[in-house]
């Protein structure tokens, strides 16, 4: 939706325009780099305060105090002149009119309806309610007593239940939560009357001082969101860390510097529909999920989209070379584009063998690394060229900033090293493709521990990788007769075998890895099953392994 600036402003705003073109002019009379044209101001006028929520340093710069206008010159280079259809328009909007302090003000009195009582809502609760707006709430589930404490605080209304949206209309604004779709015909009625509907993380990259880093992808895309933000963090940088990880942001924009960066994860269901882009966006890797959700892969691939599709010329697009759909996406791209893959390419960071290069030069020894497997060295390659468009990289530090950058919990997580054996927590691998991959991404010998909740799966796939990569296979849970079969018939056939211990408690096991694991091993916890047979969840469990094995 476009955001138009009050017919006031522009009129003003037109106007003085037009009137210092004498002046620039005789500022850079001597300059044959810089133009200037009163052509079509007016039609472009809007398109220059549709991006009014960035901050613009150039050559004029109109400051808007209360109800009046200044305008003064100053002296720029040219690199900070905004450029429009290659047309140079010598003017700056001071963030006042999209500022938080602008929307603070609007807010109100305003009619706010949040949908979902999720995570990146609930700060919105009290937060509006503070600054006077009228808020309600609509959930279908039942509300958690947290969130009942802010709604009794604040006398909030609120409506939950199987038809919670009945009373969803005449809101100003209409804060979804980011798996409610856009698509939703009570979202579609209502900004066709008039309200403003958004998420939170869509006004954090609207209104926030600091570059952003946006990562999406149907893999990784958590893995290298923390990595980017821990080079950063590396590097000195002060970061803020959201969307689909960290914390909720919108309400600590006024806390964010001009020099903070931000990284975003953003998922299908949060870029959806969104009207705006980060300043660096990150792609990578394209393949089906939520279809439960999105009507279509394409609806799904489009979602995708969005972190590129409201980019400008001067923006970056990082994308992965190596996959199909991603590879495609610099068709539609406005921005500049950088590849990251498995091969050399110029300016690039890439993988090649076990190195991570930059323009052939060895980079990074991913055999020195915590984060394991190919895919994680991918991810890396990502996270640097996404940070090198925004700063200068010390390449010969860059390696002792990456070695000791740990996975994302449960996620080939490295737990500690004792006694020569290195431990890691792969607990979210909850079918036998995600602990292929754990497996796969070490060239040690494996003391494997696997098994949980039986989601009747076949376990076939997995005997030949673990005859030929586990030196001890420890089992325990609801699946470890199914994986013990599927491994010991293998085994009669091929002649390979293995030490297989089966157990029943998850400490047990991690004792039992203790003791037969040997220098050099690697212990991974990687159970190729859902964790509900004895765990509340995946995280959970690999929350009570990392605490069995710190206490070795």
């Amino acid at each position: 939706m476009k955001e138009n600036l009050p017919k006031m402003y522009r009129n003003k705003i037109t106007k003085s325009i037009n009137n210092i073109q004498k002046v620039y002019s005789s500022i850079y009379d001597n300059n044959n780099d810089y133009k200037y044209s009163s052509v079509s101001i007016d039609k472009k006028i809007d398109d220059i305060f549709r991006a009014s929520d960035y901050v613009y340093k150039a050559d004029v710069v109109i400051v808007t105090d209360s109800d009046t206008i200044k305008r003064r010159i100053v002296a720029r280079n040219k690199n900070n002149i905004i450029t429009i259809d290659n047309e140079y328009i010598p003017i700056s909007i001071i963030r006042d009119m999209k500022s938080i302090t602008k929307f603070k003000k609007d807010i109100c009195g305003k009619k706010i309806a949040i949908i979902g009582a999720g995570v990146s809502n609930i700060p919105l609760l009290s937060y509006f309610s503070d600054l006077g707006a009228n808020v309600t709430l609509f959930d279908k589930k039942e509300l958690s007593d947290d969130v009942k404490d802010i709604i009794n605080k604040y006398s909030i209304s609120f409506y939950t239940g199987d038809n919670y949206l009945d009373k969803c209309s005449g809101f100003d604004y209409i804060f979804r939560s980011p798996s409610f779709l856009p698509t939703n015909k009570v979202l579609v009625d209502e900004e066709k009357r008039g309200a403003i509907v958004t998420t939170e993380i869509e006004q954090v990259i609207k209104m926030a001082p600091a570059k952003i880093i946006g990562v999406t992808g149907s893999k990784g895309k958590t893995t290298t969101t923390t990595i980017i933000n821990e080079i950063l963090k590396g590097l000195g940088y002060r970061t803020f860390l959201g969307g689909n990880i960290g914390i909720p942001l919108f309400t600590e924009i006024e806390d964010m510097k001009k020099d903070d960066i931000i990284v975003l994860e953003l998922s299908s269901f949060q870029l959806m529909g969104m009207r705006v882009s980060p300043n660096v966006s990150v792609v990578t890797n394209i393949s089906p999920d939520h279809l439960d959700i999105h009507s279509s892969y394409n609806e799904y691939i489009d979602a995708k989209k969005s972190i590129f599709k409201n980019q400008s010329k001067d923006d970056y697009l990082i994308l992965n070379k190596d996959d199909d759909i991603v590879k495609e996406f610099s068709i539609e791209a406005k921005g500049k584009i950088i590849y990251f893959g498995n091969e050399y390419i110029k300016d690039s960071f890439v993988l090649e063998d076990e190195y991570i290069t930059y323009n052939k030069k060895k980079i990074i020894d991913t055999n020195k690394l915590k984060l394991r497997g190919y895919h994680n060295y991918i991810n890396i390659c990502a996270a640097l060229n996404a940070i090198s468009v925004l700063i200068e990289l010390p390449l010969d530090k860059l390696e002792d900033i990456v070695k000791d950058i740990n996975s994302v919990p449960h996620r080939l997580e490295f737990v500690r090293e004792l006694n020569g054996v290195r431990w890691y927590n792969d607990s979210a691998s909850t079918t036998p493709d995600k602990a292929l991959a754990g497996i796969n991404a070490f060239h040690e010998d494996i003391v494997l521990i696997a098994g949980g909740y039986d989601k009747n799966i076949d376990y076939n796939v997995m005997a030949k990788p673990i005859l030929d990569k586990v030196s001890k296979l420890i089992l325990f849970g609801d699946t470890k007769n199914k994986i013990y079969n599927a491994v010991m018939d293998l085994s009669k056939v091929t002649g390979k075998s293995i030490n297989i211990y089966v157990l029943d408690t998850l400490e047990e096991v991690v004792e039992a890895a203790f003791q037969v694991s040997e220098a050099g091993e690697v212990v991974l916890f990687s159970p190729a099953s859902a964790s509900f047979d004895m765990f509340k969840n995946a995280y959970q469990r690999g929350d009570k392994f990392r605490e069995l094995v710190k206490n070795l």
